[in-house]
């Protein structure tokens, strides 16, 4: 029998510190990091550390170019950078996803363009995409979302039939695959996150991948602190800023050490996923993510679905979710709502403040894109019905989850009582 919730005055389903952080760490962290003052070599891309990581992070993604730098963000700006992407040219990219994804398109000048989500999978719908190409559209940028890898042939295909470039958001999709292909090998070029919350982490840091010799060319000086102009084989001079984005070898050599450990990681992130989605199928009112038969997911975050209806209840989605949190959190178990509406409803979008007197919108190669909230219902159906449970990584085990389980029982077999204490 179900027992009383924690929110009504019953115990706890998790118990108080029983979830870990990630990453986990280890003397062999501690001593790969401490070997860079014996290098004595503390940053650029010729230190150790970052050639080591280079090196293996390209082998890992199947591709014969990476280049580690400073941040995700910085990486994806890098990208479209590389891609030729210029100021006033509209990249098109998904309403459902982290604001770094449309700010490293502003940084290169350039406009984002929404389509939107699968509210079953969170990634970008491909049959939208040819609507929103223009004249001026010269990228697409597919986001794997949570880890979940996009559907890349439909959106490769149509790139190809628009000569357009595909720039892949990896940020969250360490070792995500497509069709058995690591992802950030299959787009013409990528960009991953090395911040401390994702699969393969540096505290902070990022990494490029591309098979393409003239987009890695360009990477090699664009993240430099200068002017930066080179030949493009037949396309004249291409010039462009060089920007900041060293990374640190302290960094590199915590990630080359994480990265000995990567896989093992990963394997048991996808472990844990899959007692979840089988766990969470037997609950009414919650399910697991949405796995389509191409996507072997990397499980950056662990996303499940608030289904109100299934518990026989005739109320907002947001507000069943949110009361559902309430309930959870009560017991012990973190979660957290996902993103509160599509990326197009943000201020800068709604206002076009961008660098200020509305540009790059207003600029003389920009045009005014609208960005209307509700053109992105698959997108607002996700923010009104999905969040985050946390600590689904290691040094976290089985134990925990099943006590996860046991706080999802809990509370969907007490959904009237969540609803009442909650003033749902």
């Amino acid at each position: 029998m179900v027992s009383k919730l924690a929110l009504d005055g019953g115990p706890r389903a998790v118990p108080e510190g029983a979830v870990k952080t990630w990453p986990p760490l280890t003397q062999a962290d501690r001593d790969r990091v401490l070997q860079v003052f014996d290098n004595n070599q503390l940053h650029t891309n010729a230190a150790p550390f970052a050639q080591e990581l280079q090196t293996r992070w390209a082998e890992c993604c199947g591709v014969r170019h990476c280049l580690v730098t400073n941040g995700g963000t910085g990486a994806l700006h890098m990208a479209i950078a590389a891609a030729g992407v210029q100021a006033g040219d509209e990249v098109i990219t998904s309403a459902y996803s982290y604001w770094a994804t449309p700010a490293s398109i502003l940084h290169q000048n350039a406009i984002p363009v929404f389509v939107d989500a699968d509210p079953l999978t969170g990634t970008i719908d491909p049959t939208q995409i040819g609507d929103a190409i223009t004249e001026n559209t010269t990228a697409v940028l597919p986001v794997h979302i949570h880890g979940m890898p996009a559907d890349l042939d439909p959106i490769i295909a149509i790139a190809r039939k628009h000569s357009l470039a595909v720039i892949g958001d990896c940020c969250q999709a360490h070792g995500a695959r497509y069709k058995g292909k690591p992802v950030g090998g299959i787009e013409d070029i990528a960009g991953f996150s090395l911040n401390r919350s994702k699969n393969l982490s540096g505290g902070e840091g990022g990494l490029v991948t591309t098979d393409n010799d003239d987009y890695f060319r360009c990477l090699e000086v664009i993240f430099r602190f200068q002017e930066v102009p080179w030949a493009r084989e037949g396309e004249g001079l291409f010039a462009g800023l060089g920007y900041n984005y060293r990374p640190h070898e302290l960094v590199n050599a915590f990630v080359c050490s994480q990265l000995d450990r990567f896989e093992e990681m990963n394997g048991r992130r996808r472990e844990f996923a899959a007692y979840l989605n089988h766990s969470l199928a037997d609950i009414p009112g919650f399910a697991g993510p949405h796995v389509p038969a191409y996507a072997d997911p990397c499980y950056w975050t662990y996303m499940f679905e608030v289904r109100g209806r299934e518990l026989g209840l005739d109320l907002p989605g947001r507000q069943v979710r949110d009361a559902v949190l309430q309930a959870l959190a009560a017991e012990g178990v973190p979660t957290s709502a996902s993103q509160g509406d599509p990326l197009p409803a943000m201020s800068i979008f709604q206002h076009k403040i961008g660098y200020g007197k509305g540009c790059p919108w207003t600029c003389r190669f920009g045009r005014d894109v609208p960005y209307r909230p509700e053109d992105y219902p698959g997108t607002q159906t996700i923010c009104d019905t999905r969040a985050y449970l946390g600590g689904v990584y290691p040094p976290n085990d089985m134990a925990l989850m099943t006590q996860y389980v046991d706080a999802f029982a809990k509370v969907s077999e007490n959904i009237g009582r969540v609803l009442e204490l909650t003033k749902a």
